[in-house]
């Protein structure tokens, strides 16, 4: 698959970004879903089979798509993004142009554990392609309000919190997702990347 943005990152390595194969990626992807970590998500329980379908589903859509994020070769990280306008979440704050919703799932840490700064570098890169490659003005991000960890990712980042919301159920195919709570979170451009 082509890549969509490559960055190298000083003292981190080389961050690749392209668009999910729904099938070729379909193990990677079901085996972080299927982490007790992954709650949030709102696959656990799916089969492969099932997260290969959401993913096959998304690929037909103009306003989502998905992409595997790779590190020095190694899937890294599973990154979605979205037309606000045509999302559940933009019914839920004023929408503005150049706005790009964005969901992150990064790959577990591994037998070596939490690596410092390693969140940040490819947060840095995902936010190059969002912001620069594609011209976004400002990112917005939904997290649970449950996932702390996550918040306080994105606030490092230089992600500002907007309203917390209730974000109506919804189903895709045969999954039923919870009600979900979040909190918005906002990054903008001239934030990220100043000057």
């Amino acid at each position: 698959m082509t890549d969509l943005h490559v960055q190298h990152v000083d003292g981190y390595g080389t961050v690749r970004i392209r668009a999910l194969d729904p099938e070729g990626d379909a193990d990677v992807v079901h085996a972080w879903v299927s982490e007790e970590r992954a709650r949030f998500w709102g696959m656990n329980g799916l089969t492969r089979e099932q997260v290969a379908e959401v993913y096959a589903h998304m690929a037909t859509l103009d306003t989502h798509h998905a992409h595997l994020v790779t590190k020095d070769g190694e899937p890294a990280a599973l990154f979605q993004t979205y037309e606000p306008s045509a999302d559940r979440v933009g019914e839920c704050y004023d929408v503005r142009p150049g706005d790009l919703g964005v969901h992150l799932l990064l790959a577990p840490a591994g037998t070596a554990g939490p690596r410092p700064g390693w969140t940040s570098a490819l947060l840095t890169a995902m936010a190059a392609y969002a912001l620069l490659v594609l011209d976004r003005r400002r990112i917005v991000v939904d997290p649970d309000v449950r996932n702390t960890k996550a918040l306080a990712r994105f606030e490092r980042q230089g992600f500002r919190r907007g309203p917390a919301v209730v974000l109506p159920e919804v189903d895709l195919p045969d999954v039923y997702l919870p009600e979900k709570h979040a909190q918005l979170a906002f990054l903008d451009r001239e934030v990220a990347f100043p000057g």
